[in-house]
């Protein structure tokens, strides 16, 4: 029997999938990746991305922030591909429980997923840092300089897990609690190095741990099944 065989085996037979992505997810729908060859981290900038996108630099540097901010993390034309539709269309037949990503481009549920952690936050959703109102990604795509509260002045901060600060302890919790009911885990397009995002998979307690990556990853020994291959094209070939 094939790995693909197996995998179309183990799906069928499951009623509680729990998916665990990351950026080889969206990077199929046209949305660059942070490490990979042509990712932001190998790119030249006067200030390195991880500086840019600390806490710290949005506190200190705000303008310069949103500068890099909107060039470089907002992707509003990107669509949906295959890895989510497939994803959406098992939670709607009762199949999937959840969703749990790494990525902050809201594309899951722009398939029409709806149980989904979101570990690292969503360009989304930006809060006023004053009074809290709630802003979506068009205003600060539109906005120019740094975004401000319409209704006190505020600064406009995207919901998004900056380096220096932590996931949010609820999402984590709801990632956690599935990953534990799961009895098949399927990781794709990640390469396992970011964490604590990549430590969750601790909690998976099952024997179908499932891993579709284009390249090896360092969690590639401890899978039940591997299968090096593009996660769209993997995900779109099951029923």
């Amino acid at each position: 029997m094939t790995e693909r065989q197996r995998l179309r085996d183990w799906v069928e037979q499951s009623r509680r999938i729990v998916f665990f992505g990351g950026a080889g997810v969206s990077t199929e729908s046209g949305i660059p990746d942070f490490r990979g060859v042509d990712g932001l981290y190998r790119q030249q900038f006067d200030v390195p991305p991880e500086t840019i996108l600390s806490h710290s630099f949005f506190l200190s540097h705000t303008d310069a922030f949103y500068r890099f901010y909107r060039a470089k993390m907002l992707c509003p034309q990107a669509q949906p591909n295959a890895a989510h539709r497939k994803l959406a269309q098992w939670e709607r037949e009762g199949k999937l429980l959840a969703v749990v990503t790494q990525n902050i481009d809201g594309l899951h549920q722009k398939a029409g997923s709806r149980a989904v952690y979101e570990l690292h936050g969503a360009t989304a959703r930006n809060h006023c840092m004053d009074c809290h109102r709630f802003y979506d990604e068009a205003f600060v795509a539109q906005s120019e300089g740094v975004p401000r509260c319409a209704a006190c002045g505020g600064v406009v901060k995207p919901d998004v897990v900056l380096y220096e600060e932590g996931l949010d302890e609820a999402t984590v919790q709801g990632a956690v609690e599935a990953i534990g009911r799961a009895e098949v885990l399927i990781v794709g397009g990640t390469s396992l190095t970011v964490y604590p995002a990549a430590g969750l998979l601790r909690f998976y307690r099952g024997d179908k741990l499932v891993l579709i990556n284009r390249d090896a990853t360092g969690y590639d020994g401890r899978a039940n099944l591997v299968i090096h291959d593009s996660i769209g094209q993997v995900l779109g070939e099951l029923p």
